[in-house]
């Protein structure tokens, strides 16, 4: 099985793949929030674009910089993909359904309610074959790295004995992540619902579904 790639100055010990948990990425699927003033644009494109310029940007200068620095084992950036969260209660969605305080959010995310936010959801096994799993922030130092399905699984069940329900694990779509392969789209309450579904009506091809989904838009309580 190939290795999974270590960023440099990365020393965490990996435990025997017979004693890591029981873990099926491929089973599980991707979610991507983003605010409901950035549909248009992502209906009229069809995709998730990595360059697209958001209407409205959650993240600081200091962040873009940050992942536009910060390479990846393909040899891309962080920047040149397109970011998803393996659970609906990510920790960087809940920062910014907490309040975006820190300083990788920007002041408009500051200034944001988590109802005004959307969650786009796809099945892991709709990602291209170079999708990057990483198993914390990957612009950090420690985080580690693992390329496609077979060592992006493999790196999901070491990364869930620290982190059980990887709400750490951020999943790197290079370029971009057609629409077509979206199957959901969680929303807040029906007044989202509806606007989105007016949206969608200019969209070709297969809808996603639009449900609601409350607790995906609650900051989730410290432990």
């Amino acid at each position: 099985m190939p290795a999974v790639v270590r960023a440099p100055g990365a020393k965490r010990a990996a435990p025997a793949a017979a004693a890591l948990p029981d873990i099926d990425l491929a089973t599980m699927r991707v979610h991507h929030w983003t605010h409901l003033s950035n549909l248009a644009d992502i209906f009229s494109d069809g995709r998730l674009r990595a360059d697209a310029v958001p209407e409205l940007d959650v993240a600081s200068p200091e962040a873009r910089e940050r992942r536009a620095a910060a390479a990846l084992p393909t040899g891309s950036t962080v920047a040149g993909h397109v970011p998803f969260a393996l659970s609906p209660d990510a920790a960087t969605w809940n920062e910014v359904r907490s309040g975006a305080e820190g300083s990788r959010w920007s002041p408009a995310a500051r200034a944001t309610r988590p109802t005004d936010f959307v969650v786009l959801v796809a099945p892991v096994a709709a990602l291209p074959d170079d999708f990057v799993l990483a198993d914390g922030d990957p612009t950090g130092p420690l985080a580690r790295f693992g390329v496609g399905q077979a060592e992006a699984a493999t790196l999901a069940r070491r990364a869930s004995i620290a982190d059980p329900d990887l709400l750490e694990v951020e999943i790197l779509v290079p370029d971009s992540f057609d629409l077509s392969l979206v199957t959901l789209i969680g929303v807040p309450n029906d007044r989202t619902r509806d606007e989105v579904k007016s949206l969608l009506r200019d969209v070709e091809g297969r809808a996603p579904r639009v449900a609601v989904y409350p607790p995906w838009f609650r900051p989730s309580e410290a432990e």
